[in-house]
């Protein structure tokens, strides 16, 4: 691509469009005796992950591997995921990374919506028939090991020249039935991702902690940017452990991290939170679940370096930055636009509603997907189209915008609970119950009513020493508005959540049962 061309391509406010394949490289050669990937015992610098990048494309094209085509992949976190994930990109295909949690027939859908040449896999995914050959990334022998499948491969890989609107990866959503939608964003996407990460301190010195799995596009956001500008990634193990995430994170000097809010939440209980040296870090992010005030207040006050709270989605469209650090009295919102980014807030009737007004959040920026894999229909439904006929993504979101332009949301349209006539947002109830000291997590839903239509039912995780659950009731209907009262309380071990940390609101709807 010439500079012209390259400049055409890029959004309005992004620098010229660069593939990561490219950034990767050239990171590599300024730095080859760096460390680019830690995972457990493993260690791999820039010059390793760059010649292992390039025999990974090298052998997708000996075996038939084209542009545009797919590549997925499915396992752990490891460092063989990561040079797989970079290779599909340099071969100039795209990857599918699918999650752990899905079943045999889910994944078979996905692979097969995909269109995968090759599917990579731990051992612990479950077997399924499928056109794509399967290729164990955790076995260094054997007919179906990453080795064999790499062995005679020794040529550097053709050339390719990626285009900006080119599928850089098929990210599927975290669906609780049925077969989840796959989100294919463009190369011109992650670009506008690199390019907002320039503003958060990533370059040569920076160590990224990911403690999420690398098919989230939650973790992705962050992978991505660090690599571009030279950095290091260190992954955690396996389920997350507050202790082992804190001692990594002093030992390897992080400077940067991803995390999600339940996860800011069990590192903040953690008991030696504070005996741990975390004062090199830069900046910590947040996204993919609300984030409550209080949460937020305390990782400011006690977890040195900024804190940034990223609001947008995997089908992109529009983001909201919240650098809570600089606006401390406004941790209730999700922040601003980003810059270059369209929100708007439409009726029910997709009407654009004025200032002040509750409305559904819809976005447009240059980081948008292209549509849903083989869904032009469900691809639709996710679109508003403004009177000048510019393209936005609906959210599902309600929020409102404050009179200094910082957004507040409400609820997922889907989740909004009405009762006799009347809008319940069950954050808003959920605010009220965080301020009782028996609760330690808590979802509200809608369950079906006859007399009100739906009527709000919380489901509680109760921190030690907590009342029963009529008590929690009483407290907390004493404190809500007439339409707004809870009809039952129902204590859980623990909250259904996503791999990256969502309330499976679904699950806990269709598991009530009315006493």
């Amino acid at each position: 691509m010439n500079a012209a061309t390259a400049a055409a391509a890029a959004p309005a406010g992004l620098p010229p469009f660069r593939p990561l394949p490219d950034l990767i490289r050239e990171q590599a050669r300024a730095r080859p005796e760096r460390l680019a990937l830690r995972h457990g015992d493993g260690r791999m610098t820039w010059g390793e992950m760059d010649r292992a990048v390039d025999r990974v494309a090298a052998t997708l094209q000996r075996r038939g591997g084209q542009p545009r085509q797919s590549i997925a992949i499915c396992g752990g976190n490891s460092i063989p995921y990561v040079v797989l994930f970079l290779g599909g990109l340099r071969a100039g295909m795209a990857v599918a990374p699918l999650p752990l949690g899905a079943t045999a027939d889910q994944l078979a859908d996905m692979v097969r919506d995909s269109a995968a040449r090759f599917f990579f896999a731990d051992a612990g995914v479950p077997a399924f028939a499928s056109d794509a050959p399967r290729i164990r990334m955790d076995l260094q022998s054997g007919s179906d090991s990453l080795a064999e499948w790499l062995n005679g491969t020794a040529a550097a890989p053709a050339a390719v020249d990626i285009q900006p609107d080119w599928p850089f990866n098929i990210i599927y959503s975290s669906g609780t039935t049925g077969t989840p939608k796959g989100i294919v964003q463009p190369h011109g996407m992650r670009w506008a991702h690199v390019a907002r990460g320039e503003n958060y301190g990533y370059g040569p010195d920076a160590v990224a902690m990911v403690a999420t799995s690398l098919c989230s596009n939650t973790t992705l956001v962050s992978v991505f940017p660090c690599l571009a500008k030279g950095g290091a990634i260190v992954m955690t193990d396996g389920r997350f452990d507050p202790a082992a995430y804190l001692w990594l994170a002093a030992h390897a000097r992080a400077t940067h991290a991803m995390l999600v809010p339940v996860q800011y939440q069990r590192l903040m209980a953690a008991p030696d939170f504070d005996r741990h040296d975390l004062s090199s870090f830069h900046m910590k992010f947040c996204t993919s679940a609300p984030f409550a005030a209080a949460l937020k207040a305390d990782v400011l006050k006690r977890w040195p370096g900024g804190l940034v709270e990223y609001y947008g989605m995997t089908e992109g469209g529009g983001t909201c930055i919240l650098e809570a650090h600089n606006f401390p009295d406004k941790l209730h919102t999700v922040g601003k636009p980003a810059e270059g980014h369209d929100i708007r807030l439409i009726d029910d009737d997709g009407r654009p509603l004025p200032p002040g007004a509750i409305g559904e959040v819809v976005g447009r920026s240059g980081a948008m997907m292209t549509a849903y894999q083989n869904q032009p229909a469900k691809t639709r439904d996710a679109e508003w189209y403004d009177a000048q006929g510019n393209r936005f993504i609906r959210t599902g979101d309600v929020g409102r915008f404050d009179a200094d332009g910082f957004l507040t949301l409400m609820d997922r349209r889907k989740d909004m609970i009405i009762s006799g006539g009347f809008n319940i947002y069950p954050s808003d109830l959920e605010s009220v119950l965080r301020g009782h000291p028996g609760v330690a997590d808590v979802a509200v839903v809608g369950v079906a009513s006859e007399a009100w239509g739906e009527s709000p039912v919380a489901f509680i995780v109760p921190a030690p020493g907590a009342p029963g659950p009529a008590v929690i009731r009483a407290w907390a209907n004493e404190r809500l508005g007439k339409v707004q009262r809870l009809v039952d309380v129902r204590y859980l071990a623990e909250l259904p959540r996503s791999d990256i940390g969502k309330v499976l609101k679904r699950q806990l709807r269709d598991t009530y049962t009315a006493p």
